[in-house]
């Protein structure tokens, strides 16, 4: 592990999933929020199989979803070295060492560099961005995280190879991007759930998670939204709160 990703001025710890999960992030770069939580609250393994998140950053989704699915182990992919650094050593904060790893790579490759067989699920959290001129930021350091150098096709293109027949890809994006995530993975992959997420009851949605099945064939199904926050209420909705803290999957039925 690098110098860099010990020095405690570049990271903060902090603690997620109701206070079961330490996780040391960069001050400056990316920085987990809602949609890793939700992410990690999507992944249904079963005990026994083996899922992997591509762009797994520091590590929030892949261990939250790690300690959620106990009897699953998990296998994260990041570029980025700093990032990779600061999985790794929350992988060891966190006792997860024997079913969960976390290794440098990039999605832009194929999948056969990894040199791993097709796995059982599939996560992603791809950067919402394209087009770097879409944005006035974000900062340097938060770049990689918002925009997709080689874009969204080159996202579902690895997670298509990476799991095998049968296997599931979850995704969290853009809502207003949901017609792009299935045009790229219909043509390998189908039996679509979506799940729109809002921030409020009377607001539009602005993410979606979508499940795929690879090679699954069954008709697309959109599920009941979850809403996030009440106006003049507290923080979250009791859903999204329970989904926080770790005490309630985001379901797929």
């Amino acid at each position: 592990m690098s110098e860099r990703s010990l020095n405690t001025e570049n990271w903060t710890e902090d603690r997620i999933l109701g206070g079961r999960l330490a996780l040391r992030q960069s001050k400056d770069g990316y920085r987990a929020g809602m949609d890793a939580a939700l992410l990690a609250a999507a992944c249904d393994a079963k005990p026994g199989e083996r899922v992997i998140e591509a762009g797994c950053g520091p590590g929030a989704a892949l261990l939250a979803a790690a300690l959620r699915r106990e009897g699953s182990s998990f296998f994260g992919v990041e570029r980025d070295p700093a990032a990779l650094d600061l999985a790794k050593a929350n992988i060891a904060l966190n006792n997860l060492q024997a079913r969960v790893d976390a290794v440098s790579g990039d999605i832009a490759h194929p999948f056969s560099r990894l040199k791993l067989k097709p796995l059982d699920a599939a996560l992603a959290n791809p950067p919402f961005f394209d087009d770097p001129s879409a944005l006035r930021g974000p900062a340097p350091a938060r770049k990689a995280a918002w925009i997709a150098d080689q874009g969204l096709e080159a996202w579902t293109a690895f997670l298509l190879k990476s799991v095998r027949e049968g296997g599931t890809i979850t995704l969290i994006h853009r809502a207003d991007r949901l017609g792009d995530l299935l045009a790229l993975l219909d043509a390998k992959a189908g039996s679509f759930k979506v799940r729109p997420i809002h921030p409020f009851a009377d607001a539009p949605a602005k993410r979606v998670i979508l499940r795929a099945i690879k090679t699954g064939k069954a008709p697309l199904i959109l599920l009941p939204p979850l809403i996030l926050h009440e106006r003049g209420g507290a923080k979250h909705t009791q859903e999204a709160e329970a989904i926080l803290r770790g005490e309630a999957a985001l379901s797929w039925d």
